[in-house]
């Protein structure tokens, strides 16, 4: 079992820095989560805006669960300035299409009308596309709607081709698919050990809107009559009251390698669950759910990070992965930042993608059930306690301060920065990375600890909080549109999807039922 942040060793270090020019075309993009809200603040009761062009098939503007969860999404990108330029259009397009609405600029939602009235997404007529409804709404029979309208980034991440050569040479191994698959799987075992950094330094949710919880029971403190809170929490998101189930609680997914990560995944989307049959999945002719397992599809289970690989056509994730190996992980555990016009900025790529650097490159022991229980632990005493004094996790050689093991963690980070900086010139990556040690020093800079701040001394509930911030982000993009040729790309491109879409439709050769037993097989 993991004890320590263990350093990246110097072969490795040495490998790079004779290889520098590896580390200017790391590749990340960006899943951007937001609920659109009408001017009351309310839960968009309006569809998808087809002037965005189709959910099923635009490569940047989807949704996620609810029909007003929109999803922006960039393409790969070489630097955090690319990513984020792209990023910034997308809402800029977006905001020149939904009218009067705008996009709610924090994780947790709040003003969402009874469970029933959150309208799930829908993606058109086809196969494919009703299967995509369908799994929403077992989703929402399974865990109620509410908690899935929750919200966050996704950060993909991956290092280019020619960077394996090198790393291999540096640690005695093979450049094939195999040892990539390996060693990301290494990146996920480590990431897991140590993602209570991220949800400390980024988590930015520590504080509801009341209704939100409704008459449910809760451990969560008032802070005005409109808002709940914990005073030391980071991300509520993250704890009890967001992605949590009492029926995943029960398993065990192993990251220790490719082939035992899928032996326990295909367990969970085969293994039926009681409560799940009584459900039942067709009822009065009308789908609930896809079927009765424990998870209906490997995106159901919940994770704080994932290995993945494109899928084809009507491919399955797991397939791919089994077919093809890892070709980059997904990163979940990032709130909004509602201080930003995006939710996320370049400073905080930069220290992730050092973070997760370091996560890939360092010894990674084996996990254990054992130890994913103390992860768990770890996390959920961060989501709710990150910034109390003197605050102690656990880890296999006994209890450790808060601090301390951030900062351990911090300077293992430090010289991959460096090299970061060396490869592109100037000290950006040092900048973010003494950034996150002030706050690993002084929680009252983490965004969580200026959220109920602004709470307290402005004397505003979570509600008002969220839609000032929305509003002034609203207002940005509206002084910022997209120029006419710009603008013109991306509406041609919304429509394009909009014909891809009915060319889906159009093709389709067998009835849904058939359709469903054939994507759900695990052959």
């Amino acid at each position: 079992m993991a004890e320590f942040a263990k350093p990246v060793t110097t072969a490795i270090l040495r490998a790079l820095e004779e290889n520098d020019g590896l580390l200017t075309r790391l590749r990340r993009g960006v899943e951007k989560e937001s609920l659109r809200v009408n001017p009351k603040g309310e839960l968009s009761d309006r569809p998808h805006p087809r002037v965005l062009g189709s959910p099923l098939t635009h490569p940047n503007i989807t949704t996620d669960f609810s029909e007003a969860q929109l999803e922006l999404i960039t393409d790969v990108h070489e630097s955090p300035e690319a990513s984020i330029r792209q990023l910034e259009n997308v809402h800029r397009f977006v905001y020149q299409g939904i009218e009067d609405e705008t996009l709610w600029a924090s994780s947790m939602p709040c003003i969402l009308g009874a469970d029933s009235e959150i309208p799930v997404g829908r993606y058109g007529n086809s196969n494919i596309a009703m299967a995509k409804t369908v799994y929403r709404l077992g989703l929402g029979n399974r865990y109620g709607r509410l908690m899935q309208t929750i919200s966050g980034i996704h950060y993909n991440f991956s290092v280019p081709e020619t960077f394996w050569p090198v790393l291999s040479a540096a640690v005695g191994g093979r450049p094939n698919q195999d040892f990539q698959t390996q060693t990301y799987f290494g990146l996920i075992r480590n990431f897991r050990r140590f993602s209570w950094l991220l949800i400390y330094l980024f988590g930015a949710s520590p504080a509801i809107c009341r209704s939100f919880i409704g008459d449910k029971p809760h451990d969560l403190l008032p802070l005005d009559e409109g808002t709940l809170h914990l005073p030391f929490a980071t991300s509520l998101r993250m704890g009890r009251l967001g992605y949590q189930s009492d029926a995943q609680s029960s398993l065990h997914i192993s990251y220790n390698s490719l082939d035992q990560y899928a032996r326990s995944m295909r367990l969970a989307l085969t293994q039926s669950y009681p409560p799940y049959e009584r459900l039942g999945v067709k009822v009065q002719g009308e789908y609930q759910q896809l079927n009765t397992s424990l998870i209906q599809i490997e995106n159901e289970f919940y994770g704080t990070i994932r290995p993945k690989r494109p899928v084809k056509t009507g491919e399955r994730p797991l397939t791919a992965l089994l077919s093809r190996g890892v070709e980059y992980v997904e990163v979940r555990c990032l709130d909004l930042n509602p201080f930003l016009h995006v939710g996320i900025d370049e400073p905080q790529m930069r220290f992730i993608d050092t973070f997760l650097l370091y996560c890939l490159l360092a010894d990674s022991p084996a996990d254990s059930e054992q130890e994913s229980r103390m992860m768990g632990e770890n996390q959920l005493a961060v989501v709710e306690r990150g910034r109390e004094p003197e605050l102690l996790l656990k880890r296999a050689n006994g209890s450790v301060r808060r601090e301390d093991w951030s900062r351990e963690i911090l300077e293992r980070c430090r010289p991959l920065a460096e090299l970061l900086d060396r490869a592109h010139g100037g000290d950006d990556y040092i900048q973010s990375w003494e950034e996150q040690l002030r706050k690993a020093d002084d929680p009252d800079l983490t965004p969580s600890a200026r959220i109920l701040d602004r709470l307290v001394n402005q004397r505003i509930p979570f509600f008002r909080f969220t839609m000032n911030q929305s509003l002034a982000h609203k207002g940005y993009f509206d002084e910022h549109p997209l120029r006419d040729r710009t603008l013109a790309e991306y509406r041609a491109q919304a429509e394009a999807s909009l014909a891809e879409q009915q060319l889906i439709e159009n093709a389709d050769t067998v009835g849904f039922d058939d359709f469903l037993e054939s994507y759900l097989a695990m052959d």
